[in-house]
């Protein structure tokens, strides 16, 4: 099936070393991380330490403020480009030194202006009680900023893979109409040459009959070349199409051929993959209706079974096991399965049994889509 545009492949987002402008959004969703992460630090001091749970959540709160307003941000002013730089050991331990002992003090003066109380001096951080704190503050802040770098490329690794699969599956869209236009340009020749191949006899033994053919041809060819070209049709256009294609046979059969088309209205608008019936039209004329001497009728229907659209193509031919039947190369057939398993895939099903009484039955099935 030919399709009027092809899918493009998003390329990969192109790495521009360090951005411009700092990450405000990202910094915001990593600051509420670390307010549960400082609550769960308060918990812990609460268990192990003394006073009350509200002074280890104001002393918490304060100190792990700091040590993120330090620590995430320069690790996000310097490390957040989309190369995938990290920072060195050596970095983030000059990091830690400078951060966690500023997370104390800072802390502190945070303490002292809530309770209205002096300000301290930079001795207290050579008290042991300031000491111990640190090296939770040290322990703490390890471990916030692993999960929060855990987390971002966590992020990072979903977003690559999010990226992968839309293109695996724009490929996959391509190498599909590629597979349809390939069908699609087998099936068109096929009819066209033994249109040809007719009309060429036909142009010394009868030449009007040769010019009604010529001029059903081009009638044909007109409805053809929207329809053939297009992603997907309508029931409707494709029955169209149908009778175009059947009024071209009758001239070249005469009376030997008969047809009748049916279609509900409220099936018209159903979306459907173009010239899907002709080849079944086509396999019934060729093999069924032309190698009997009287001819014979064709019927095509389309009717609702539940959520699935039956299309039905029955002919009153020599039928399936006929030994003056024509061999064929079963291309339109074997075409139309290749078509129904690349669109439908194991919903859709197409099947060739004898008729009741004389002839074949082709069955399509595939599921009811609106237009």
């Amino acid at each position: 099936m030919h399709a009027d545009s092809t899918p493009a492949i998003a390329p990969p987002p192109k790495s521009s070393g360090a951005t411009t402008s700092f990450p405000f959004k990202r910094y915001a969703i990593g600051a509420l991380y670390a307010t549960v992460f400082n609550i769960g630090c308060a918990i812990v001091t609460y268990v192990i330490g003394r006073g009350t749970f509200i002074e280890h959540l104001f002393g918490s709160l304060a100190i792990g403020s700091v040590i993120y307003l330090i620590l995430n941000g320069v690790r996000l002013a310097l490390w957040r480009d989309p190369d995938g730089r990290r920072p060195k050991a050596w970095q983030i331990i000059l990091l830690l030194a400078l951060a966690v002992p500023a997370a104390q003090y800072g802390g502190n003066v945070i303490w002292s202006l809530l309770h209205a109380s002096a300000l301290p001096s930079l001795d207290i951080l050579g008290s042991q009680r300031v000491i111990n704190a640190s090296v939770f503050t040290l322990f703490a802040a390890g471990v916030a900023m692993a999960l929060l770098s855990y987390r971002e490329r966590l992020a990072q690794a979903k977003a690559e893979a999010a990226l992968a699969r839309a293109r695996s599956e724009a490929i996959e869209r391509q190498a599909l109409q590629a597979q349809l236009q390939l069908l699609q340009a087998q099936i068109e020749p096929h009819m066209l040459f033994n249109t040809l191949a007719n009309l060429q006899g036909l142009i010394d033994l009868d030449p009007a009959r040769a010019q009604t053919m010529l001029d059903q041809l081009i009638q044909y060819l007109r409805a053809t070349l929207s329809s053939s070209r297009a992603a997907s049709t309508t029931l409707a256009q494709e029955f169209a199409l149908m009778q175009a294609y059947l009024g071209l046979m009758s001239v070249r059969m005469g009376a030997r051929l008969s047809f009748t088309l049916t279609l509900p209205p409220e099936l018209r608008g159903a979306a459907i993959a173009p010239m899907l019936l002709q080849p079944l039209i086509e396999n019934a004329i060729q093999h069924g209706l032309e190698p009997k001497v009287e001819g014979g009728h064709i019927a095509v229907e389309a009717r609702r079974e539940g959520a699935q659209l039956t299309l039905c193509v029955a002919d009153n031919g020599l039928g399936l096991n006929a030994p003056s039947c024509k061999a064929g190369t079963h291309l339109g057939l074997s075409n139309t399965r290749a078509r129904l398993r690349s669109l439908y895939g194991e919903a859709a099903t197409l099947s060739l049994e004898a008729g009741s009484a004389a002839g074949a039955t082709a069955l399509l099935t595939l599921p009811i889509t609106p237009a």
